[in-house]
């Protein structure tokens, strides 16, 4: 229920971003802000989430985030100016981003046994939240006849998801806490070509991400298609990811340190937005499919960072570095593509260059596929 909720505040904006911007005088560059601000908050909040376990312990943390995360779900479509909608999206996703870190220690402290079950499961509902934000906030909307209610109504999951986590949060003690894990530092760490690959790797495919989850419906309404159409295009782009989600362990045993996942990531999405750029109204979920198999190459970066480590530190090392930078450069992505269609008044030039970008995770990913270890490179540095 907590991770359903970590991508619905995302997910739920794009396929309602022409109405919004009409009730609220929103432009396209303030709009590829709002984009934007999903990957600025996972990289900042996300940094404070230690410290917030520490002082709360993780089952009132859990709490703690649905109850920031639902509060701005529910006041954000109540405003009417872009800049009050703005600093509510980031309440919101400050809950969220705690959420993205919290979730791996959460799963650890309470199914220290399944752990492998559990990461899959939540990993899945993620893409579940991002497809239900998708998929059905516009007909809650049309149902309702206001975009507003559209929005507001994911504030209902929040508070659904809260009810379960108030009695472990009532009796949540110091055990349970999260400690600071002891791995290189990241002055250290910036000194890795592998943490650069990954971080790179990582950037690059939260940048496609991001840029899908604000601009791909607006891209296929100008091209010829209803705001439902769109909706469901957008819905499918994680719902296909789910199953391969599942699947991938079974992917990485079978391929081992072989390149041949990144190259895949890189074919298929670059393959997407070329469907996107040449005949968008002709096969859109067809470019929708191929957009989500190319997104499952998050979960299987965010399974490299154990792969290429030796330690649980090293792993936590890696994976904050490979995180705080690849969000920072992940925002580049929704908020160049809102730009670049300012600048040049069409879709086609921003294509062009996440399809670029996109193959550029081919070359990247060789790099994190090689079979070493991190220590072993910073021990030799």
């Amino acid at each position: 229920m907590l991770a359903l909720n970590l991508r619905v505040a995302v997910g739920s904006v794009g396929v309602v971003l022409d109405p919004l911007r009409a009730d609220l005088g929103m432009s396209a560059t303030v709009a590829g802000v709002l984009t934007t601000l999903p990957v600025l908050c996972f990289a900042v909040f996300g940094a404070t989430t230690a410290r917030v376990v520490r002082a709360l312990g993780l089952d009132r943390t859990a709490a703690a985030l649905l109850l920031v995360s639902g509060a701005g779900l529910a006041l954000r479509p109540l405003v009417d100016a872009p800049i009050p909608f703005l600093a509510l999206t980031v309440v919101s996703l400050a809950g969220c981003a705690i959420g993205n870190v919290a979730l791996p220690a959460l799963a650890k402290e309470h199914f220290p046994d399944r752990l492998p079950l559990i990461s899959s499961l939540y990993g899945a509902a993620l893409m579940g939240g991002a497809t239900l934000g998708s998929v059905l906030t516009v007909p809650i909307a049309d149902t309702f006849g206001d975009w507003r209610i559209g929005l507001g109504a994911w504030a209902v999951l929040a508070l659904a998801a809260l009810l379960p986590w108030v009695p472990l949060a009532l009796r949540d003690g110091r055990a349970g806490r999260l400690d600071r894990p002891r791995g290189p530092t990241l002055a250290r760490l910036a000194r890795s070509p592998l943490a650069w690959a990954c971080a790179v790797f990582f950037g690059l495919q939260s940048a496609q991400a991001y840029a899908q989850f604000g601009w791909f419906p607006a891209i296929l309404i100008d091209a010829g298609l209803d705001s439902g159409q769109a909706g469901l295009a957008q819905g499918l782009v994680p719902a296909v990811g789910i199953p391969v989600t599942l699947l991938l362990p079974t992917l990485i045993r079978r391929t081992a340190d072989r390149p041949v996942l990144p190259w895949f990531f890189a074919i298929v999405t670059a393959s997407g937005w070329l469907g996107v750029l040449l005949a968008p109204a002709s096969a859109p979920f067809l470019w929708a499919a191929l957009l989500g198999l190319g997104g499952t190459a998050f979960t299987w970066v965010l399974t490299m960072f154990g792969r290429r480590t030796a330690s649980a530190g090293g792993t936590a090392g890696l994976s904050a570095f490979a995180q705080s930078v690849g969000y920072l450069v992940a925002g580049l992505g929704p908020f160049g593509t809102g730009l670049l269609h300012d600048l040049t008044g069409a879709w086609d030039v921003p294509v062009i260059v996440l399809m670029v970008a996109a193959l550029l995770l081919g070359p990247v990913g060789m790099l994190v596929a090689r079979d070493r270890l991190l220590e072993d490179e910073l021990d030799g540095s």
